[in-house]
């Protein structure tokens, strides 16, 4: 297993795992999602919402490396990495620094 001694190490490994467009874009609908959900529990406060989060981010993410990128998410390897990196992504993709 590779070893990163920070994050600015591990980022551009991360992005070298999610070269497939259809995988950053199902990380993208379900980064959205738990988004949404969270919204959702905060505005109606009815926190059983809240247990979408995992389904939808991880979800989403894991049929876009298993079934696209044909690889095995980072976030086995690299949890709090990986977390930090979908964020990353996610907010690069929406100024338009990453195609989505």
């Amino acid at each position: 297993m590779s070893t990163f001694r920070n994050f600015a190490e591990f980022y551009p490994f991360y992005l070298g795992e999610h070269a497939n467009r259809t995988c950053r874009r199902l990380h993208f609908i379900g980064s959205t999602l738990v988004i949404a959900a969270l919204l959702l529990a905060l505005v109606t406060g009815q926190w059983r919402w809240l247990w979408l989060m995992p389904v939808a981010g991880y979800g989403f993410a894991w049929v876009g490396h298993y079934v696209f990128e044909k690889n095995r998410p980072a976030t086995f390897k690299h949890p709090l990495y990986s977390l930090a990196g979908d964020w990353v992504m996610y907010g690069q993709m929406l100024r338009g620094r990453i195609r989505f």
